[in-house]
C-alpha cells in the first residue's frame, strides 16, 4: 500500500488542514437516522486536533444539483460531530464564501469547524476540468495541507477529492488506511474458506464484481432482488418480482464459470412472497421455483430470502475464514421481509477469521437490526468504492495520494 499517510505531512501543529471526509448520512426530517459515517471519521479528526492544526472539514450530503438546499445542509452533522468529538464545531454556512473565510480565519490551534454541502457548488462535481480544477483553488486557499479521509468517494474525480489533493501537500487519514488494508486482504491471498454473500436490488450493479471475485472465492451466495434474475436464468418463473431480463444471458454465463471454477455458487430455495409491496402485505414462504404457485400467482412478489435459506446462508457464513457481505436479502426496512438480512448479520458476527460488511444498505441494515459495529469485524464506509476496488478499477482519488494497484 503505496500512498502518502499523516505523517509524511510533518508537524502540523498552527497549519490549516483540509479534512475530506465522508459525512453523506441519511436524514429523515433533518434528523441523522445513521451516524455511522460520522463516527467513523472521528479517529482523524482527533489526531489532527491533538497535534493542534486547525481542522476545516469539508464533505458532500446527498445529490443538491450544485445549488443551495436546505434539506441537505450539513448543519445536524456538525452537531452531531461536535457530540461525538466533544468540542465545539463552528459552521459555515456557504463553502467558498464570506462564512466559510470568516469561520476559518476564527480557528485557534486545535480548532475545527465544517463547511457547508460542497455539492451546493457546481464545480464540485463538475465535468469540465477547467471549472472543477477552479473551485478546488478556492477550496485550497482555506488550507496548508489536505487529509483525504473519505474513502466512499475515492473513486469519483471530484474537486474535492482529486483537485484538491493536487494543489496542497495531502495524505490519506487513518479510515482511509484502514479501509484499503481490509479490502487488500480480501483481494490479496484471503484466508480460506473465502465466502462472497451478495445481494441489493439489481444484478445489474454487481456483475463486475462477480466476475472479479469468482476466481478468488470458494463459496457465493446470492440473495437480494438481484436473485430473481439469477433464477429466470435458470428457467424459472419470478412473479412479479424484481427481473432485469436484458441481464440473464450474462447471468447464464457467471453460473457456467462458477461451475468450471469450482465455485460453490449457493442461490436461495425458499422465498418469502408478498401479494404487494407494503409491510400490511399479505405473505407465503414457497419454494423458490415455485414463486407463482403461491395465492397470489403471477402477481406475488418476492421481497425476502425464505427460512430456510436462511439457515443454509447462515451455515456457510459461519463455516468461512474470510467473509465479505454486500447488499442485503429483502426489503430490510419493511419488518415482514427483514429476517433474511437480519440472520446473514448474526452469521457474520460469528465468524472467527475476517467477517466484512460492505458498506452502503448493508451497513444501515445491522444498525437498523439493532447489531452494533463491534460485532463485525469490519464495516467499511465505501459501498461503490469497495464495490469498484474489487472490481480492480482505478480509484483516482487515490492515486493522487501516491497509491498503486
Amino acid at each position: 500500500m503505496s500512498l502518502r499517510t499523516i505523517d509524511s505531512l510533518g508537524d502540523l501543529s498552527g497549519k490549516r488542514v483540509i479534512v475530506r471526509c465522508d459525512l453523506n448520512v441519511p436524514l429523515k426530517d433533518g434528523q441523522i437516522t445513521d451516524d455511522g459515517r460520522i463516527r467513523a471519521s472521528v479517529p482523524t479528526l482527533q489526531l489532527l486536533l491533538k497535534a493542534g492544526a486547525r481542522v476545516v472539514v469539508i464533505s458532500h450530503l446527498g445529490r443538491p444539483d450544485g445549488k443551495p438546499d436546505e434539506k441537505y445542509s450539513l448543519e445536524p452533522v456538525a452537531y452531531r460531530l461536535g457530540e461525538l468529538l466533544g468540542t465545539p464545531v463552528a459552521f459555515a454556512n456557504d463553502t467558498v464564501g464570506g462564512s466559510a473565510e470568516q469561520t476559518v480565519d476564527s480557528l485557534d490551534d486545535g480548532d475545527i469547524a465544517v463547511l457547508e454541502n460542497l455539492r451546493f457548488n457546481p464545480g464540485e462535481t463538475s465535468a469540465d476540468d477547467v471549472v472543477r480544477k477552479a473551485f478546488a483553488e478556492q477550496l485550497a486557499g482555506f488550507g496548508d495541507a489536505f487529509v483525504s479521509d473519505g474513502f466512499g468517494v475515492v473513486h469519483r474525480e471530484h474537486a474535492s477529492v482529486f483537485d484538491l489533493a493536487a494543489i496542497l501537500p495531502s495524505a490519506a487519514g487513518l479510515l482511509i488506511v484502514d479501509e484499503l488494508g481490509i479490502l487488500e486482504k480480501l483481494t490479496k491471498a484471503p484466508e480460506k474458506p473465502y465466502v462472497v454473500v451478495l445481494g441489493g436490488s439489481k444484478v445489474s450493479d454487481k456483475l463486475a464484481v462477480i466476475g472479479a471475485l469468482l476466481p478468488k472465492v470458494d463459496t457465493l451466495l446470492v440473495g437480494g432482488g438481484m436473485l430473481f434474475t439469477f433464477l429466470a436464468a435458470q428457467g424459472h418463473k419470478v412473479g412479479a418480482s424484481l427481473l432485469e431480463a436484458d441481464q440473464i444471458d450474462n447471468v447464464k454465463g457467471y453460473i457456467e464459470q462458477a461451475k468450471k471454477l469450482g465455485v460453490n455458487l449457493v442461490l436461495p430455495t425458499d422465498i418469502v412472497v408478498a401479494s404487494k409491496f407494503g409491510a400490511d402485505a399479505e405473505t407465503a414462504i414457497t419454494a423458490a421455483d415455485a414463486i407463482e404457485d403461491t395465492p397470489f400467482g403471477a402477481a406475488g412478489l418476492g421481497l425476502d430470502i425464505g427460512p430456510e435459506t436462511s439457515a443454509e446462508f447462515a451455515r456457510q457464513i459461519e463455516a468461512g475464514r474470510t467473509v465479505f457481505w454486500n447488499g442485503p436479502m429483502g426489503v430490510f426496512e419493511l419488518a415482514p421481509f427483514a429476517a433474511g438480512t437480519k440472520a446473514i448479520a448474526a452469521a457474520l458476527t460469528k465468524v472467527t477469521g475476517l467477517g466484512v460488511v460492505g458498506g452502503g444498505d448493508s451497513a444501515a441494515a445491522v444498525r437498523e437490526l439493532g447489531f452494533s459495529d463491534d460485532q463485525f469485524g469490519h464495516i467499511s464506509t465505501g459501498g461503490g468504492a469497495s464495490l469498484e476496488f474489487l472490481e480492480g478499477k482505478r480509484l483516482p482519488g487515490l492515486e493522487v495520494l501516491g497509491w498503486q494497484a
